[in-house]
């Protein structure tokens, strides 16, 4: 593992908060650095100009001075000078640098040779005494060469720098210290929620029921569409919870009365000698048990299966071609009761689930059949345009009959697993025909009800297509 491999390891491994503060402590270093170097940079080139516009003009002023043979002009404040033929003696000088010599035996020759010679004397750090900057340059007077040496000092110059520089490391380390603790401060503002949550999650994943995150509802940021989004599958963790200990109580209560009735057939058969006769009638009402069992068993696995799903797979059908294939397995039943079995709907194409809308429309003609009188009527058809709300047109569906009606008792749970219009258990039939019909519906996003139209009854299913 390489060293920066190992590093981000060990990044990654440290709390968010800690890796979010020491992101910004690390971004906010290298602004305030680039920042800190600008300044430094900017004044220092002011200073520095300054300084070589005061040397240049004492130069040429005493370049002058020796061409004619008059005495040195004075200079700014802080400057030296002196005077050199060609082998480095000092034919004049300021009183400080007379026996000092400024020049190296190299700048000398180079300086003698006409070339201009500038140099710094003293470092900015460390402090060293005496700081000066310098320019020799040669002159020619009466037919001789001189070399002529200005500096002035960099005393105030390099105080100014060496101050700025304090100020800067100060204001920056300032800056750093603030910005960190701003940023420590939002980071666990920001990442509270999240603490919050995973104690809700914790709560739940030790056994509590019904339980939702507290969630704002003033706020639109990242953190609270995650509380959100947690909400919502906690809803659907509940409700795939709660179908589940329905399926299991459904199953278990619905499932006890035909086991019951098949353990007492065989218990009979198996406890005395029985004709061949009557070991046939045993098995065929053993069959039919067994025919039950199936059917309850399939019901309740296709509303489990429907009751799971968000939505479902839509298809273009022919309406028509539709309703007759889901009446067609009844009419048999219809013709032999003498009574009649009508479908009127509409040749239109519509966009369903032709999987379960089929059955559906199938319980209800069964239904109908065998819980009523008269004939049966079937109709469906395509109501509405698009609206300006973007609601598409509707199927409305109807199955009536001629029969008594439900009880009024009855309809405001016609739709409820088990619900049973007949008083007494044991009638023929689950209660689960109208509850998958109204799982169907709802998958399809409609609506379905149940109603007494004063000549029978009529369940009515309204869903987009």
């Amino acid at each position: 593992m390489t060293r920066s491999a190992g590093l981000r390891a060990r990044f990654g491994r440290l709390p968010v908060v800690s890796r979010l503060v020491l992101a910004v402590a690390i971004t906010m270093s290298l602004v305030l650095t680039g920042t800190a170097g600008l300044v430094y940079w900017r004044v220092q080139t002011a200073l520095d100009r300054q300084l070589h516009d005061d040397l240049a003009a004492y130069r040429h002023s005493l370049d002058r001075a020796v061409r004619t043979g008059t005495a040195p002009p004075p200079g700014p404040s802080g400057s030296l000078y002196q005077v050199l033929d060609s082998r480095g003696r000092v034919l004049g000088a300021s009183d400080a640098v007379r026996h000092r010599p400024l020049l190296t035996p190299g700048e000398l020759d180079s300086a003698a040779h006409g070339h201009t010679v500038r140099r710094d004397v003293g470092s900015l750090l460390p402090i060293t005494p005496d700081t000066l900057r310098l320019q020799a340059r040669r002159v020619r007077a009466g037919g001789q060469s001189r070399v002529v040496v200005a500096a002035v000092r960099r005393g105030h110059r390099d105080e100014a720098l060496r101050e700025l520089l304090a100020q800067l490391a100060f204001a920056s380390v300032l800056a750093l210290i603030a910005a960190s603790f701003v940023g420590y401060r939002t980071a666990r503002a920001a990442l509270r929620p999240v603490e919050r949550y995973r104690s809700g999650a914790a709560t739940l994943a030790d056994g509590a029921q019904n339980l939702r995150l507290d969630v704002p509802a003033d706020r639109d940021d990242e953190i609270t569409r995650l509380g959100h989004t947690l909400n919502r599958m906690l809803d659907r963790l509940e409700a795939s919870a709660v179908r589940e200990r329905r399926f299991v109580a459904d199953a278990s209560h619905e499932l006890r009365t035909p086991l019951a009735l098949l353990r007492a057939e065989l218990d009979v058969a198996l406890h005395r000698p029985r004709s061949a006769e009557e070991l046939t009638g045993t098995l065929r009402a053993v069959e039919g048990e067994v025919q039950r069992l199936i059917d309850l068993s399939n019901a309740l696995l296709a509303l489990e299966e429907l009751g799971g799903t968000d939505h479902v797979v839509r298809a273009p059908v022919r309406l028509a071609d539709l309703v007759e294939s889901a009446v067609a397995p009844h009419l048999r039943t219809a013709g032999r009761d003498g009574r009649a079995l009508t479908v009127d709907a509409a040749g239109t194409t519509v966009e369903v689930d032709a999987r379960w809308l089929r059955p559906a429309i199938g319980n209800l003609v069964d239904n109908a059949l065998r819980h009523a009188e008269g004939p049966v009527r079937v109709t469906a058809e395509v109501r509405g345009p698009v609206t300006a709300e973007g609601r598409g047109p509707r199927l409305r569906l109807v199955v009536a009959d001629e029969g008594p009606g439900f009880p009024p008792e009855f309809l405001p749970r016609a739709f409820d697993r088990f619900a049973r219009a007949e008083a007494s258990r044991t009638s023929e039939g689950s209660g689960l025909g109208l509850a998958f019909v109204h799982a169907v519906t709802t998958a399809h996003g409609g609506t379905a009800y149940a109603e007494n139209t004063g000549r029978g009854a009529a369940v009515v299913l309204e869903l987009p297509c």
